[in-house]
């Protein structure tokens, strides 16, 4: 090409490299797309998929995806990629990953987007705290509360902040997280109250605290993405319906999920 992709320096690539090393990975994905579909013609779909999620859907979905993605597709390896939505998204666009399962919304006109579900937000507290024996608590309330937050900029705390502005007050962080599993466990421990996702709250798990329903506030959104150039092969095609058909078995989501019916 002409360029330095590498610096040697640092090994690191340069910007040219990047840009390179972007378009390649989509060209290798599209050339193993290839080899799926091919296979798929002899009644065999094989190849592997690599799906990123976030860990608190993770956490329910994985599972049975894995159970009956094994049993019917024998052929098919599916790789998990754990993440944030923010690091999920980018590993997307760069050609990491072929399908997330994120927090939504997303703005990249580069990935297509298909709702899978709308889950409550919840106020879990500990023992101990003030809104302890609460069944509900309006967001409004809850301005007279430090709580465990997840960070600026992220899709779960935007939608959280823009509501407390449109009834003109505002959410005060205790301690803020790129991550809910880790501020629902500190919730869980005893550290302090937390607004987190339904599936970030299961039933069960030990500790002595509680799920407060949160008024004024509208559900979080989760959605299957994947780039928006190229074809899915027939492997991957097959891990995204299995990706639907287990978010629509109601005997699989958690309380606090609301699949979106086709």
């Amino acid at each position: 090409l002409g360029l330095t992709l590498i610096d040697r320096a640092t090994t690191e690539p340069t910007h040219e490299g990047r840009a390179v090393l972007e378009r390649a990975r989509r060209i290798e994905a599209e050339f193993e797309a290839l080899d799926s579909d091919v296979a798929s013609l002899r009644d065999v779909i094989s190849g592997q998929v690599r799906v990123g999620l976030i860990g608190t859907t993770a956490r329910w979905l994985v599972p049975p995806l894995l159970t009956a993605t094994g049993e019917r597709y024998p052929e098919v390896s599916v790789v998990i990629l754990d993440a944030t939505t923010s690091s999920l998204v980018l590993n997307l666009l760069s050609g990491s990953i072929d399908l997330a399962v994120l927090n939504l919304p997303i703005d990249e006109a580069e990935l297509l987007v298909e709702p899978l579900f709308d889950e409550d937000r919840l106020l879990i507290v500990p023992k101990g705290h003030p809104l302890y024996d609460r069944d509900s608590v309006d967001l409004s309330e809850l301005v007279h509360h430090e709580l465990l937050l997840e960070a600026p900029g992220t899709p779960f705390r935007d939608v959280l902040d823009a509501a407390a502005a449109q009834q003109g007050v505002r959410i005060r962080p205790k301690a803020e997280f790129d991550g809910m599993r880790l501020l629902a466990s500190l919730v869980f421990s005893g550290y302090g109250a937390g607004i987190v996702p339904a599936s970030a709250a299961p039933i069960g798990v030990a500790g002595d605290w509680r799920r407060v329903q949160v008024t004024g506030v509208p559900g979080r959104s989760v959605g299957l993405v994947r780039r928006r150039r190229g074809l899915l092969s027939a492997a991957q095609r097959v891990v995204a319906e299995g990706v639907r058909s287990v978010v629509a078995d109601d005997e699989v989501a958690p309380t606090g999920i609301h699949p979106h019916r086709v």
